[in-house]
């Protein structure tokens, strides 16, 4: 919960030294933050969580009826408690303590961050099912793709400023449509016409069913001497 609070600080000092505030939607500058903070947050925490579960080569996995199902759905229950109790903590102390807090459409942009969860689950359980086969090759992936999400994930701006050439350097990942959406859901005067969040929908479900997949075969040929096969 600390590190989501600094990490909100943080981007909040950033955007007011920087004196990018004016870029924001007109709102309030701390919801426009916490919109593109929290969905980030939950899906790139889910994803690590989702790809540090136990394997079915681990020693966990002789107790039955424990299984890697299990051991998955923990990781990413786990992730999704510490993100959305960081969040109301933190939106709770902003509204008591400094300015009482509006949104337009609550349940809606709630949604679009059980989305990012769900899609960091999808990517997670992809990873997963690759990690015993290729496990510096998959290391590798998952810490460029959350590298490069600080910037692609569109945190910082929204899709509506940019222009036509940079947007398609965005708009192949979910995230940056669902912090875009969420925005639209939060702000009764932004409205995103670049983005879609069964977008979102698509590109998980698709993860989701290869994950699967992949976890059954990767299940059914690992053993505790897979080093050794290998």
């Amino acid at each position: 919960m600390l590190q989501v609070a600094i990490f909100v600080g943080v981007f909040y000092l950033m955007f007011s030294i920087l004196g990018l505030r004016g870029a924001a939607i007109r709102g309030d500058f701390l919801v426009y933050i916490m919109t593109g903070i929290f969905l980030f947050m939950t899906h790139t925490k889910t994803l690590t969580a989702v790809l540090g579960s136990e394997g079915p080569a681990s020693a966990m996995m002789q107790h039955a009826p424990m299984n890697t199902i299990i051991s998955i759905m923990a990781a990413a229950l786990g992730a999704l408690y510490v993100q959305i109790a960081s969040l109301f903590i933190i939106l709770y102390g902003y509204h008591v303590i400094v300015i009482p807090v509006e949104i337009d459409d609550p349940a809606s942009a709630f949604a679009m961050l059980m989305i990012a969860w769900i899609s960091g689950v999808a990517l997670g359980l992809a990873l997963l099912a690759l990690k015993p086969w290729f496990p510096t090759g998959v290391s590798v992936m998952s810490t460029l793709y959350m590298r490069a999400n600080m910037i692609a994930s569109g945190k910082m701006f929204v899709a509506n400023s940019l222009p036509s050439f940079m947007l398609a350097m965005f708009d192949w990942n979910p995230l940056f449509h669902l912090i875009d959406q969420a925005r639209g859901f939060a702000f009764i005067n932004y409205f995103p016409r670049n983005s879609n969040w069964e977008y979102a929908i698509y590109v998980t479900i698709a993860l989701l069913m290869l994950g699967l997949m992949g976890e059954f075969y990767t299940r059914r040929h690992a053993s505790v001497s897979w080093d050794a096969r290998r």
